[in-house]
């Protein structure tokens, strides 16, 4: 399903290699950018975001969170001089940026060594969170305005002074296009979609969208589709063991479990045996989902982002998708059985 056309770029993007797939459904991940588990040059983070634009990639997804502000402070240099309309920026809200004495940052700034993120999720800490953003980013609007993580859904919901009636009223007024909530948790997020009444765009669930993790599908996206809420799935790589099994056998972050790291190994042979790398179906993989209108993807060089906008080129035969679901499906089905015997997992 393509992205929804109230989000897309208001000005339709350049032919490039996969500009179809890749622009209307794929979108650049830009924690990586911001030194997210090792350090990027300025200039290869540069080169990353023009790589995207490159290849067609019209969508770009950032967080205060990332590098504590870095993330957005690259994103925004490297698209100065690109058309705002042709393109469009996605961001969050619910952590403020403190540096390493636990002091908030001035407006625009990051949080330099030792800095760090800490929950908020009022109305003030919003407001003032996304006016810091919009320094960084250089712009005068954000597309997609997320709730960031959020630890205390009553404390979000609060009618005056919660976090998701500020992103409501920001979007009433204009300054947003879309608000939505991204979390790597579904049940916190599920609550969300039914609280806000409907009044929530999009959701991005980060790693439960994916080829060996689908528990989304159990009740967030239900709840979703119900309500009209569009999905954004985030985390596709589960971390690295979608990415390759071998040389990043890690999910979530932390080190994969001999059975994800076997059901990985499994489905890259399927995958291999039809010409397909692992990679490419796990990126593609869940737009075949019913709601899922966008994936986007981390990358920290040029060659990441080509790894999966040539996956938007790539022709998947229906028998490897029933054979990698099959995969799936027997995983799940062990899991079922070991708290039938046992009533816990």
């Amino acid at each position: 399903m393509a992205f929804r056309a109230g989000l897309r770029p208001l000005t339709p993007p350049a032919e490039a290699p996969g500009a179809g797939l890749a622009a209307s459904s794929f979108g650049l991940g830009c924690a990586p950018i911001g030194n997210l588990f090792a350090p990027v040059a300025e200039a290869d983070a540069e080169a990353t975001v023009a790589r995207a634009l490159e290849r067609g990639i019209r969508f770009f997804d950032t967080a205060p969170h990332y590098g504590e502000g870095v993330s957005e402070l690259r994103l925004g240099a490297a698209l100065a001089g690109v058309d705002r309309d042709s393109v469009v920026i996605a961001t969050k809200v619910g952590r403020v940026i403190v540096d390493a004495d636990g002091v908030p940052v001035p407006s625009g700034g990051t949080g330099g060594p030792g800095g760090r993120t800490v929950g908020d999720l009022s109305r003030d800490g919003v407001l003032r969170s996304l006016e810091a953003s919009l320094a960084r980013l250089g712009t005068d609007r954000v597309d997609l305005l997320y709730l960031h993580d959020p630890a205390d859904v009553d404390e979000a919901l609060h009618p005056r002074h919660g976090a998701l009636p500020a992103l409501l009223e920001l979007r009433d007024q204009g300054v947003v296009r879309a608000v939505g909530v991204g979390m790597g948790r579904n049940a916190p997020v599920a609550r969300l979609v039914r609280g806000a009444a409907g009044e929530l765009d999009v959701v991005m669930p980060a790693g439960r969208v994916t080829l060996i993790d689908r528990t989304a599908l159990d009740d967030l996206l239900p709840a979703a589709r119900e309500r009209g809420v569009g999905v954004v799935a985030a985390g596709v790589y589960n971390s690295g063991v979608l990415a390759d099994p071998v040389a990043a056998p890690f999910f979530d972050y932390h080190p994969a479990s001999p059975d994800q790291v076997d059901r990985a190994l499994r489905m890259a042979a399927a995958c291999h045996r039809e010409g397909i790398d692992l990679p490419t179906a796990a990126v593609r993989w869940p737009l075949r989902v019913p709601g899922v209108e966008a994936v986007v993807v981390g990358a920290r060089t040029p060659a990441e982002v080509d790894v999966f906008a040539d996956a938007a080129d790539a022709v998947v035969p229906d028998h490897l998708w029933s054979e990698l679901d099959a995969i799936a499906s027997a995983a799940e089905q062990a899991v079922d059985t070991v708290i039938g015997s046992h009533g816990t997992a």
